[in-house]
């Protein structure tokens, strides 16, 4: 696929008078990953598709109009007096690039396996730009009609929710104009202190995903991997959560990861009794008490963790196995999330060891996160749902996404980077197992 770049531009907030002022941010947003979270929409034309809706004047007048609400990204990241980062609400814009490919769209869209090719040629990047821009989008036109939209938001400025929020906006914003109408935003909650850590800190709880981040070590070369994308039918879900003659219907969640965690352990050989480690991540916003207003902007994000011996993982019925992963979640109330905040401000000097992707995940570990029940599919910039939904690309070996499927189908796409010789027996064995699974 060979992408040709036609205009590079920043759009600024339509109302000059948006505030100018610094945004503190919480523990959970100096956490996350410091870079981009690089995603792709694929939106396909309609039989008699109208190119107004994907017209670059139309999304960049859009743009502009849902950066005023959301005016933090279009700021910068910073430091503050005390030399703590910050966003900075400067008001200098976000990244618009328009670009074109004589390619067609693959009939296939399930084939578009992250990669970094994929994050090159349909995302931008900030690399060779001064400052931190917190968000970048890049629209490619493909002679066939149909089109990309790749959107990077800065992590540290927002989670995945959030920044789905704003690509939604946007797109309802540039809908609304190009048909006529012109949609209200609506108003993101920018105050970020309702996550702060209590005076003085008081940790209650054995926060060891965090603890004991360094079992790979910073310093470790990350392993080579490859990605792959492993649809499963809701048909095949259904007999994984009922499968076994089990009593209790599991969970769609809790069936699939215990799948993938079992296979993952044959796949990669790890020893019956080394220690495997499953991480996911969890959403705070619901959790803690009073919850978090709707529309907030930034992390909320967190995760837990479940340990077992290798050896229990491979031979244990599912259902024991989805308990382990239950029964670490089951605990995520106020209370834990309050002590986790509390312990990353005692080891905030420590913080950038824990930092997804600033730390290498040893083989034996895999790191699991859902995007069950999160809007990837409201993106409708006037031709309807996109096609397809994806990161553009993965950070480390033993990451693993759920993704729905973009027709309310029940389908679940299991997103999975690995090592090329464990990844090769895991596809293997990920639809073998269902089998004896169900």
């Amino acid at each position: 696929m060979e992408v040709e770049i036609l205009d590079s531009c920043m759009v600024t907030p339509s109302s000059p008078a948006t505030p100018k002022h610094g945004i503190w941010l919480s523990n959970l947003d100096l956490l996350v990953a410091r870079s981009h979270t690089p995603t792709v929409y694929v939106c396909r034309p309609s039989s008699d598709p109208d190119p107004a809706f994907f017209a670059p004047d139309v999304l960049k007048a859009a743009l502009a109009k849902a950066l005023v609400p959301f005016y933090p990204l279009a700021g910068r990241l910073a430091r503050d007096g005390d030399g703590r980062l910050e966003i900075h609400c400067t008001g200098d814009g976000a990244l618009f690039v328009t670009a074109r490919s004589d390619a067609p769209l693959p009939d296939d869209l399930a084939g578009l396996v992250p990669s970094g090719e994929l994050r090159r040629k349909l995302v931008p990047s900030a690399d060779d730009l001064a400052g931190i821009i917190l968000a970048m989008f890049q629209v490619t036109l493909f002679k066939c009609g149909g089109v990309y939209v790749g959107a990077a938001i800065h992590h540290t400025a927002a989670d995945g929710l959030a920044a789905l929020d704003f690509v939604n906006t946007w797109a309802a914003i540039a809908r609304g104009g190009a048909a006529g109408g012109e949609p209200s935003p609506p108003r993101p909650w920018l105050d970020r202190t309702l996550l702060r850590a209590r005076t003085p800190p008081v940790v209650r709880f054995d926060h060891a995903e965090y603890s004991r981040h360094r079992r790979g070590g910073r310093t470790a070369a990350k392993v080579p991997f490859e990605s792959a994308i492993l649809p499963l039918s809701k048909a095949k879900i259904d007999a994984l959560k009922v499968g076994g003659g089990r009593k209790k219907k599991l969970s769609t969640f809790t069936a699939v990861v215990a799948h993938v965690w079992r296979c993952a352990c044959t796949a990669r050989g790890v020893g019956a009794t080394e220690d495997t480690r499953l991480y996911m991540t969890a959403d705070a916003r619901r959790r803690v008490a009073p919850p978090l207003p709707a529309g907030y902007l930034g992390n909320a994000i967190f995760r837990a963790s479940a340990v077992a011996k290798a050896g229990d993982v491979v031979s244990e019925p599912l259902n024991a196995i989805a308990d382990r992963i239950s029964g670490a979640t089951a605990r995520l109330d106020d209370e834990y999330i309050r002590s986790l905040v509390d312990y990353l401000e005692e080891t905030a000097s420590d913080v950038a060891g824990m930092r997804k992707g600033e730390w290498v995940m040893p083989e034996t570990d895999l790191w699991v996160i859902s995007w069950q029940g999160l809007p990837i599919y409201e993106a409708d910039f006037g031709w309807g749902r996109p096609a397809f939904m994806s990161r553009a690309c993965l950070q480390f070996s033993g990451l693993v996404y759920l993704v729905p499927g973009p027709d309310d189908d029940g389908r679940l796409d299991v997103v999975v980077a690995m090592e090329p010789k464990g990844l090769a027996r895991f596809k293997k064995l990920f639809y073998e197992e269902l089998i004896t699974s169900c």
